[in-house]
């Protein structure tokens, strides 16, 4: 009943339309499918849906009648319950809609390149169009793995934080379980159903800024910084419902706050995805109908005023992204990995390197290699977020450029993860570090927090690697029983695993040690870390560890044998 339902509402609403068209698609081999896989399933058809949307889409656009595309859409969406809460979906609609319609009109995909790339349907590698290749030149010189620094020389202490996602409608009591992607917002809670906390909530709410202020002022009066990287995400999650205005007031509010809190200390941001608006969408320079300069020159603005040095302006309003020179020998490198991720569909008219923002990185790697520079790279999205042939060629430079890279760091996840990059010839040779840190936001079933680095520096020839890290987190259950906000440290790397030291070598053999005991006590500790500490080890199944020790050695997308060597 419910699919014939769809055909109903899709053939109604295009009925002044030719016979022939409405029984090719009364017959669709794609309606079958979705048809059959609505009978047995209760989650949304992803899949089948997009084999089915995007061709209708494009017959609108092809008889210049889009504007039925509306009604289909927000009918499917009822029938099939894309979203749960039709709301989501209007309000989704209205901010997505004119640039959907351009994009089907101008992207040379196919409509199952579209599907693979947008919902993981298939392997991006098994379309040629969607697999392109950088070039490197020069030879790589041999590898030098890092070695431990002499006692007592000097270190660095720098402060990371991510994903804060500030919700400036949170209202303590409000109904937290509701049927929209972020709640602890409006309504009553249901009987029985705890209401949102004060200082937070796990369920699908994001951080009241009051905490946000308090865990800011914690880790300021806690540590003394020398520096802090900070890797995006500021606005909440009402992603159907944000304006540009929207997010300009969470990017100068939560700075403002930034640099209330930390005076005299330098941010080192990456911009995120939640910046834009609509989320996700961030043109390409090709793009003549939509840019992105507005959010550009007001994160040049406020990043600038956070302590960037002014020459790296041009490049931040260009394409949000820019190097400067943090110490004497070491090189910061900030990515605007939206270039890259699969959610930005923007990038199905070209996913090419669309800025030429890797052949840029290349540039300055090889720069930093001529003269003996480290280099740090952060970015919002880790690069297995991103689009295959991107994170392959993102693989490839890390490779080449291993002697001169000393650190990633990402967010984006929300969760505590570290990530292992392998040589591409030597497979089982590590040859670098990401760290995904931890997010402020709880959203979803996790405790506040972030991460604090110790790292080797500043002095000549410093390594500038990571030595040890700690993560600090607020136990959401404590500071809304007892009333008060309750930060603890929650572990330290070195000592909560055993390890001597963090070079790549070091967590290869962590990850060794894991793929012996996968379902004993270190796996536990790493689920336990990985949600900062909201579920125990002895909630994640053998599946579920298998799953968490692939993320952790598996730096590219689309690489389906990268964990074959785990137990089954």
């Amino acid at each position: 009943m419910l699919t014939e339902c769809i055909m109903v509402v899709f053939i109604e609403s295009i009925d002044h339309l030719t016979l022939f068209y409405r029984h090719r698609f009364e017959h669709s081999p794609n309606f079958k499918a979705l048809r059959w896989t609505l009978n047995q399933q209760f989650v949304p058809p992803y899949c089948d849906f997009c084999h089915l949307l995007i061709p209708a889409i494009r017959f609108l656009i092809e008889i210049n009648e889009t504007i039925h595309v509306e009604n289909v859409t927000i009918a499917l969406c009822k029938e099939i319950r894309l979203f749960f809460d039709i709301d989501v979906c209007i309000g989704a609609l209205h901010e997505y809609k004119d640039a959907a319609i351009e994009i089907l009109s101008i992207t040379p995909l196919t409509n199952k390149e579209l599907c693979a790339v947008a919902f993981d349907c298939e392997n991006q590698s098994d379309f040629p169009i969607l697999r392109w290749n950088i070039t490197i030149p020069g030879s790589k010189p041999p590898p030098r793995p890092p070695q431990p620094p002499a006692s007592g020389s000097p270190k660095l202490k720098v402060l990371h934080l991510s994903d804060i996602h500030v919700d400036f409608a949170y209202k303590p009591g409000s109904q937290a379980e509701c049927t929209q992607p972020i709640c602890c917002r409006e309504g009553q809670p249901y009987p029985r159903h705890a209401g949102a906390g004060f200082w937070g909530d796990y369920r699908n709410c994001d951080l009241p800024f009051w905490t946000a202020q308090t865990i800011l002022q914690y880790a300021s009066e806690l540590e003394d910084y020398d520096f802090i990287y900070y890797t995006g995400d500021l606005p909440p999650h009402n992603v159907w419902n944000q304006s540009r205005a929207d997010q300009l007031y969470a990017i100068k509010t939560i700075n403002q706050l930034l640099a209330r809190t930390f005076p005299n200390k330098t941010f080192y941001p990456a911009v995120g995805n939640h910046e834009a608006a609509p989320c996700n969408l961030y043109p390409t320079p090709i793009i003549k109908t939509d840019n992105i300069t507005w959010l550009y020159e007001a994160l040049a603005d406020s990043w600038l005023t956070l302590g960037l040095p002014s020459d790296t302006r041009d490049s931040i309003t260009r394409g949000a992204f820019y190097t400067t020179i943090v110490r004497p020998g070491l090189r910061l490198i900030s990515l605007n990995m939206n270039y890259c991720a699969p959610d930005n569909f923007w990038l199905f008219v070209n996913a090419t390197d669309p800025l030429g923002q890797l052949e840029w990185l290349i540039q300055w790697l090889q720069y930093a290699e001529d003269h003996d520079e480290k280099v740090h790279i952060i970015a919002h999205h880790p690069p297995r977020s991103c689009l295959a042939a991107f994170s392959w060629n993102f693989h490839k430079i890390i490779n080449r450029y291993e002697n001169t890279i000393a650190g990633q760091f990402y967010g984006h996840t929300h969760n505590d993860e570290f990530i292992v990059f392998y040589d591409e010839i030597e497979k089982q040779r590590p040859v670098s570090m990401a760290y995904v840190t931890p997010s402020l936001t709880p959203q979803s079933f996790l405790n506040p927090g972030y991460r604090v680095y110790t790292m080797d520096g500043a002095y000549q020839n410093s390594s500038y690697w990571v030595l040890d890290h700690h993560t600090v987190i607020m136990n959401l259950t404590a500071s809304n029983m007892y009333n008060r906000s309750i930060l603890i440290n929650e572990y330290a790397a070195r000592d909560a695993y055993q390890m001597e030291n963090l070079f790549p070598a070091d967590w290869n053999t962590l990850i060794q040690r894991m793929k012996n005991d996968i379902d004993g006590p270190l796996m536990s500790l790493a689920y336990t870390y990985y949600t900062k500490s909201y579920a125990t080890g002895n909630t994640c199944n053998h599946a579920c560890r298998r799953g968490l020790l692939c993320n952790f050695m598996t730096a590219r997308s689309d690489d389906p044998h990268a964990c074959d060597s785990i137990p089954t």
